[in-house]
């Protein structure tokens, strides 16, 4: 059986940062996750400041300001009216703004860095089963070419989402519930005459909508609706600007499409023994534009500190904590 200290079950966002930040730091992790590589799409596409504050200690920061769009304004409108300007420029941080760059970019930029500190991830490996004893856990999961296999490890954490198997092994609760409305998700080649370089919050009778810069010349949308359909169309999203938006705003093509629904929820508790928590495995709360999942830089940052404090000896390992909630 293949002995390792940590095991991260999940390779998003959250599971990257924490095997770059492990290995780093001298740690033996194994990171895997069941999808395939270049399964991933756009989906969340924000980064915010303690987030590159965080990622600059692993040298990850100036590979995702090299691609993303840095938008320093956050202004609301109804129609092309101007509600309110909100401007970054004055936070106490080295990035006074946030960045918009599709989740798939980002978890290649992690994937790569974790490479370069001599990780790897384990992909189409499927987690069937933890089992946490007095010493650590047993991960049970099937490989790549069917076969199952036994992986013992001091901790495991559980970085693999809102249907998390490490926190269903680990018997933790996850309070919340969901809100009633459904969101439109879509990047698309859009012709208009706001400013590039800002994040636009629309507010209409027929329901709000945000529309952000992204890489190459395209534009992330996002809007409320009573029930998002399976596929949208050209169509669709020119509509919905038509109602929502500014005007004079013409939807060229669109690139990608999700639908989704908000859920609220936290994790009772982010340890139990051997198994921790992290990402949206351990908190959900999706805001309007999506951030990255869990790379709000307190997950992943405390997750490690707690870790590094295992591995020292500086924390009783069969304890169970709470983590509070801090500056995201």
């Amino acid at each position: 059986m293949e002995r390792v200290e940590v095991v991260v079950v999940g390779a998003g966002p959250t599971g990257l940062t924490l095997g770059c930040a492990l290995r780093q730091a001298g740690i033996d992790v194994l990171v895997v996750d069941g999808a395939a590589e270049g399964a991933n799409t756009s989906r969340a596409a924000v980064v915010h400041a303690r987030t590159l504050e965080v990622l600059e200690q692993l040298d990850v920061t100036p590979r995702l300001l090299a691609e993303g769009c840095v938008v320093p304004v956050f202004t609301v409108r109804t129609g092309r009216r101007v509600l309110a300007r909100i401007d970054f420029g004055g936070l106490p941080t080295p990035y006074p703004f946030t960045l918009m760059l599709p989740q798939s970019r980002t978890e290649a930029l992690l994937s790569g860095r974790l490479t370069e500190l001599g990780g790897q991830v384990h992909r189409r490996c499927s987690v069937t089963a933890v089992r946490a004893g007095a010493d650590g856990a047993e991960v049970s999961m099937t490989g790549p070419d069917g076969q199952s296999q036994q992986v013992r490890a001091r901790y495991v954490v559980g970085a693999d989402g809102m249907h998390s198997t490490v926190r269903g092994a680990a018997g933790i609760g996850f309070t919340g519930g969901r809100y009633p409305q459904s969101f439109v998700l879509a990047d698309v080649r859009l012709d208009w005459s706001l400013p590039s370089d800002e994040v636009q919050l629309f507010l209409a009778p027929a329901g709000l909508a945000v529309v952000a810069p992204l890489p190459g010349g395209h534009h992330r949308v996002v809007a409320t609706a009573d029930t998002a359909p399976d596929h949208a169309d050209q169509p669709y999203l020119q509509m919905l600007l038509d109602h929502r938006g500014p005007g004079r705003a013409q939807v060229r093509e669109v690139l990608w499409y999700s639908r989704f629904r908000v859920h609220h929820r936290v994790a009772d508790t982010y340890r139990v023994g051997p198994l921790l928590l992290a990402g949206d495995a351990a908190h959900v709360a999706e805001p309007s534009v999506r951030h990255h999942p869990g790379l709000g830089g307190v997950g992943v940052e405390r997750c490690r500190q707690r870790l590094l404090g295992l591995h020292r000896g500086h924390v009783q390992p069969v304890q169970p904590v709470r983590i509070q909630a801090g500056r995201g």
